[in-house]
């Protein structure tokens, strides 16, 4: 899609325990602004599934709330001017934090399969209602979870953030597999499930409506790919059945990637078409988790490339041994 390289060092190649382990502390004590009770501590909130109590109240199960310390704000009129040949608009967009659980301590690993799914929800709805606003034209989807994945709180928690333009990665791989449909007359994701359903040796996990998968050319050790078997371009547009499913998916994935690399710090992207686009044929929408097992350096600086010591087939071996299905 994106005619980027990847170095797969086999020389180097390493195996789980071969990795510097850093797992993840279990939480502290500390006083957290995300935790039932300090609901005051937040922004007020824009969506909570509860139990009982009111808005900013304790009983919530998932409760979404504007970013404290915003990327971009929502206020404001989308201006674009030109500053000599550079060019230049204002900062408008969203930024928003979904705390997943009250349990200050949950993780994807050991929430409950309902947990997981109410929070796929709380992102599905989400998006459906900023996408009515004109201004902006992509949503990116992603969670930090441990110091090394640039998590700033220990509380459970995942990030959305809207922006008034389509991103250069994301136009890239947009424009790369509406190449490869152009050229075949069909989708390259779909082609992709088909032939590692067929192949096997980087599949990890299969079920009526989800396949995952390590990457051909993953950019990191244990780079893995959820993605849905119905050909769907928009996350947004997931039904409950699928929505379902994927929070058991996703609970497994990451009970098999804990107890592979002992809790890794991991960043997980949404990938998903941009708002105002139509169905599209040629897209299909996707999740990435990314394990922080190297580090990005000069060589990647300087290239684009990335060098992974880990093959993916090696990678998927690991985590079906895993088992904990």
């Amino acid at each position: 899609m994106t005619g980027r390289w990847v170095i797969i060092a086999t020389d180097r190649a390493k195996r789980p325990n071969d990795f510097v382990r850093q797992p993840v502390p279990f939480p502290s004590a500390r006083i957290c602004p995300f935790d039932y009770g300090n609901e005051q501590k937040t922004p007020p909130e824009i969506l909570a599934y509860r139990n009982s109590g009111g808005r900013d109240q304790p009983g919530w199960r998932v409760r979404v709330v504007p970013s404290k310390f915003p990327a971009l704000g929502i206020e404001g009129e989308l201006s674009r001017q030109g500053e000599g040949m550079y060019d230049k608009m204002s900062g408008i967009g969203a930024h928003e934090v979904i705390i997943e659980s009250p349990d200050h301590a949950a993780t994807f690993s050991e929430m409950a399969e309902r947990q997981i799914e109410e929070v796929f929800w709380a992102f599905k709805e989400r998006v459906n209602d900023l996408k009515r606003d004109r201004r902006f034209r992509c949503i990116i989807l992603f969670k930090n979870h441990g110091d090394a994945a640039g998590a700033t709180l220990e509380h459970g928690h995942s990030q959305l953030i809207a922006l008034p333009v389509i991103p250069k990665r994301v136009k890239e791989e947009m424009d790369g597999a509406k190449l490869f449909y152009d050229l075949k007359e069909r989708c390259i994701f779909c082609d992709i499930l088909r032939q590692e359903s067929a192949s096997g040796s980087r599949m990890v996990t299969e079920t009526d409506r989800f396949i995952v998968l390590e990457p051909y050319a993953p950019r990191f050790p244990f780079e893995t790919w959820i993605l849905p078997k119905r050909h769907e371009s928009h996350f947004e547009d997931a039904d409950a059945a699928t929505l379902q499913n994927l929070a058991w998916v996703m609970r497994s994935t990451m009970r098999k990637i804990d107890k592979t690399l002992e809790r890794p710090a991991y960043n997980f992207i949404v990938h998903s078409a941009p708002l105002q686009e139509p169905e599209l044929p040629h897209y299909h929408w996707r999740l990435e988790i990314m394990p922080k097992l190297t580090k990005v350096a000069g060589f990647e600086w300087g290239t684009g490339f990335y060098i992974n010591p880990t093959p993916p087939e090696e990678s998927a071996r690991f985590l079906r041994e895993a088992g904990l299905g």
